[in-house]
């Protein structure tokens, strides 16, 4: 039997005073608080009602059906994130500065819902040619070309040597997705079974030493 990993409760964002969300929202909520909980990219219809406390047919009422709520899912997180890098981007920091930001954004973000962009990419595998073209322009294509900028920056000003963008991205992704997806070895591997905000901020500074420091051009 595997063993059952407890998450910081206080990772979770919270309603704000006095706020009840609507039933779309709710059921939202439940699909990414049990995707996160169990460390997957999908979720039945009888745990989102287990969940929310909503009745599953809500779902066909809002988004059709499951695959619907998970594009709405896909949609609503994606696009804070695309908002997120091109803010950054349009900052006035250096370029090594702005990297070090969004790698801390990255880890964040992979904290919060660890199951994005693997449920992203199975979205784009899984739906008609249409859709998933949509997604990939919506999502994967601004966040090559913000890797691309953002590069292309450090290596005008002389910080960052040249490297492949999009090899840069799946680098960085990568090494975020495979450390909070596998909560199980926590369990087995080391002395703690709790991904929490201490595990988080020492694994930014880990990537940061290693990932950050590998593109920067040598000083002195």
């Amino acid at each position: 039997m595997g063993v059952s990993l407890p998450i910081d409760p206080s990772a979770a964002p919270a309603a704000e005073p006095g706020e009840s969300p609507d039933a779309r929202t709710q059921l939202l909520d439940a699909a990414s608080a049990i995707m996160r909980q169990g460390d997957i990219e999908d979720v039945s219809l009888s745990a989102l009602s287990a969940r929310s406390g909503l009745n599953s047919a809500l779902v066909k009422y809002y988004f059709g059906n499951k695959a619907g709520l998970l594009r709405a899912l896909i949609d609503r997180e994606w696009s804070a994130r695309v908002r997120q890098v091109e803010a950054l981007l349009a900052s006035g920091h250096d370029p090594e500065t702005k990297l070090r930001i969004h790698m801390a954004g990255v880890v964040d973000n992979f904290f919060r819902q660890p199951y994005t962009h693997r449920l992203l990419l199975r979205m784009i595998r899984e739906s008609a040619a249409p859709e998933a073209q949509r997604l990939a322009d919506s999502y994967l294509k601004p966040m090559f070309a913000a890797y691309e900028a953002l590069v292309g920056e450090g290596v005008a000003a002389g910080v960052f040597r040249p490297v492949d963008p999009q090899l840069f991205y799946f680098t960085v992704i990568g090494a975020a997705d495979r450390f909070f997806t596998a909560q199980i070895a926590l369990g087995y591997c080391s002395d703690t079974q709790v991904l929490d905000e201490g595990l988080r901020d020492r694994y930014r500074a880990h990537l940061n030493d290693f990932v950050v420091a590998g593109i920067l051009v040598p000083r002195g």
